[in-house]
């Protein structure tokens, strides 16, 4: 459970917990977790019905009310109070997968592998990705360009698949 990124976490609130916490907890624990669980299910969606979006707030207050009756109040601090807000922030928002911050995560690790000089990684991750850019834009830069000053080889027309074999027969209709 060391080193998981934020969306592992994601899936195993999503999917994993359910199964996992299935005959280990008393079942009015259980219920409460899972429905916290299926919650997540719901407002994580790609579609999420704007008349439903009361219900789904109504909800979390009474998940959390549940979790509270289970669990010490040392379980709860700021991050579980934003459960309330998430359906709001879907009302306004839109659904939650435009708002992802999963691919922004995954290019700064890209980035933060670029650092060679560990007392300036700033400057370092700047230079090699400036860099790895300048390589980028010559290298479709050079597939378009024709070469000058060196001449055409005779045969790229026929290794390309172009011109003719054998004699060239010339009709003429008069």
């Amino acid at each position: 459970m060391v080193g998981l990124k934020s969306h592992d976490c994601h899936v195993l609130m999503q999917q994993l917990l359910v199964v996992a916490i299935r005959d280990i907890l008393s079942n009015k624990v259980r219920l409460a977790i899972t429905h916290l669980c299926f919650f997540f299910n719901v407002i994580f969606r790609k579609v999420v019905d704007p008349v439903k979006c009361d219900d789904l707030e109504n909800e979390a207050v009474i998940i959390l009310c549940q979790l509270e009756m289970y669990f010490s109040p040392a379980f709860f601090d700021i991050m579980i109070h934003l459960i309330v807000h998430l359906v709001r922030e879907i009302k306004c928002c839109g659904p939650v997968y435009l708002r992802w911050m999963y691919p922004v995560d995954r290019y700064m690790k890209i980035l933060k592998g670029y650092t060679e000089n560990l007392h300036h990684p700033k400057a370092s991750i700047v230079e090699r990705y400036i860099a790895e850019e300048a390589i980028e834009f010559c290298s479709e830069y050079i597939e378009k360009a024709k070469p000058v000053g060196l001449p055409e080889s005779c045969h790229d027309d026929r290794v390309g698949g172009k011109g003719s074999r054998g004699l060239h027969v010339i009709t003429c209709m008069c």
